[in-house]
């Protein structure tokens, strides 16, 4: 059920609560009762059916069952997806992570052969190096997942394996929390993974993956390592074509010498390096964008999370943590004009959009469908065409509205307490200062009204004002 770990915090984090239509499912508590007294009968569960009565959630969750039959309104090209989870603000925090976690994985590095930033970036993506690991009550999820609408035999597997984690004693109840899908801990293992790939690394005779950062790196590294993954190769590099139109696909795989005999080279011309056995053309977004060759250790990333993108996503994130850059882009832009953004620049998004009226709840950097609505709705009055995309050419729009209206974001870009050498997000349309805030209790809006604001904390820990 590989598609299903795409549902992880990881791809979750591209669409916001307020994407899902308002409407619930009416769930029968009588129908979940009965379901989940059958299920303890059943073999899966009569190992676990002591804990599943001690921790039996009073109701069903139909969040989960809107959650598991959702479809975005709205496409994602690559160029969006790979700019909401790769950017400078994740750079920064990966490379403090790095310097925190140096000596754990050296050690993970040394006995599972997994290179630290591929481990990291892994982590990086899936929680956002533990600092989204999800809110949702695992056992009262998977309990709603194994009694309503499909895939139920899936989650009761699901379900009685997160009932293991919990009986074993690996992980307090109270720490089961996660996706609604059953992924949990800093790098969103689904229950049934976490009881064949985890492990203690910590020594405390407890395999812990949402407290023990030690064990949920070295668990990444050694599913890796069951993956497929090859110590001492890199997952690939970037690539130039100069040409080349033959035939591409990530499992299509061929020598390096074949792709120097195609003419391909690194984006700066030098020679392709002998450090892959065999490599695939990925051309993520067609012949006209970046390009790649991708080995085994990009097949290790796929593993994790079935999708392309995502494994680029990780990739990436991992070469920007070795290197220490922050300039997120590829050698070849993407093929746009109008090229994804951050979470920074999605705040400010939001901010102004919520400045302007818009009831688009938290400014948490994702731009879910509801987010979108609103930003069709202000491009038809701004008289521009209206497709909801949040792109550069949206956020100077109403960036450059705001400041017209004498407006400032106020919130910060990176954490308060990450000392960076020096600014690491920049903008042409408006310039902020790190640690900057604004404590003024009124703004214009786009009418050069006064509007009363409301200082709030969102769950970042940056700070909005709301209109009253």
């Amino acid at each position: 059920m590989k598609p299903l770990k795409l549902l992880s915090i990881s791809t979750l984090a591209l669409f916001s609560t307020h994407a899902f239509a308002n409407d619930l499912p009416n769930l029968s508590s009588s129908h979940f009762h009965s379901c989940l007294t059958n299920l303890k009968s059943t073999p899966a569960f009569r190992s676990v059916a002591h804990t599943l009565e001690q921790y039996r959630p009073a109701e069903p969750d139909p969040t989960v069952i809107r959650s598991l039959n959702y479809q975005p309104e709205f496409k994602k090209d690559p160029w969006d997806y790979h700019a909401s989870l790769v950017d400078s603000e994740r750079v920064t925090d990966g490379l403090r992570a790095k310097a925190q976690m140096a000596d754990t994985l050296r050690r993970i590095e040394a006995q599972y052969g997994v290179k630290a930033e591929h481990v990291l970036g892994v982590w990086g993506v899936e929680s956002n190096f533990g600092q989204t690991l999800g809110k949702k009550d695992l056992f009262t999820s998977l309990a709603t997942l194994s009694c309503f609408d499909r895939r139920q035999s899936y989650f009761r597997g699901e379900y009685a394996n997160a009932l293991k984690i919990v009986q074993n004693g690996d992980i307090r109840r109270e720490d089961m929390t996660g996706s609604w899908a059953g992924a949990f801990g800093q790098t969103q293992f689904m229950p049934s993974t976490f009881l064949r790939l985890a492990v203690d690394f910590d020594g405390d005779g407890r395999k812990d993956l949402v407290n023990s950062k030690a064990d949920a790196l070295a668990s990444t590294a050694n599913f890796l390592a069951k993956s497929g993954y090859r110590q001492g190769e890199p997952w690939g590099y970037e690539v130039r074509l100069n040409g080349y139109s033959g035939t591409s696909g990530r499992t299509n795989k061929k020598s390096i010498d074949y792709w120097r005999n195609m003419g391909l080279t690194l984006p700066d011309g030098r020679p392709l390096p002998y450090d892959m056995a065999s490599a695939g053309l990925l051309l993520p977004a067609g012949r006209h964008g970046p390009a790649f060759l991708v080995g085994k250790n990009f097949d290790a990333f796929y593993s994790y999370n079935a999708s392309e993108s995502y494994a680029l996503a990780i990739a990436h994130l991992s070469t920007l943590l070795e290197t220490g850059n922050t300039n997120t882009s590829f050698a070849t832009p993407w093929p746009t004009d109008d090229a994804g953004i951050g979470r920074y620049e999605a705040k400010q998004i939001q901010q102004a959009l919520i400045n302007h009226g818009y009831d688009i709840g938290a400014v948490d950097g994702i731009i879910g469908d509801g987010t979108r609505r609103a930003i069709m709705d202000y491009q038809r009055k701004m008289g521009v065409p209206a497709d909801g995309r949040a792109g550069q050419k949206f956020h100077r729009l109403i960036m450059s509205n705001q400041a017209q209206s004498s407006y400032q974001p106020n919130y910060q870009p990176v954490q308060q307490n990450y000392q960076a050498p020096q600014p690491v997000y920049q903008n042409p349309s408006i310039q902020i200062s790190r640690g900057q805030l604004h404590h003024n209790n009124t703004h214009t809006n786009g009418n050069h009204r006064p509007v009363m604001l409301r200082r709030v904390q969102n769950a970042d820990g940056s700070i909005s004002y709301i209109p009253e």
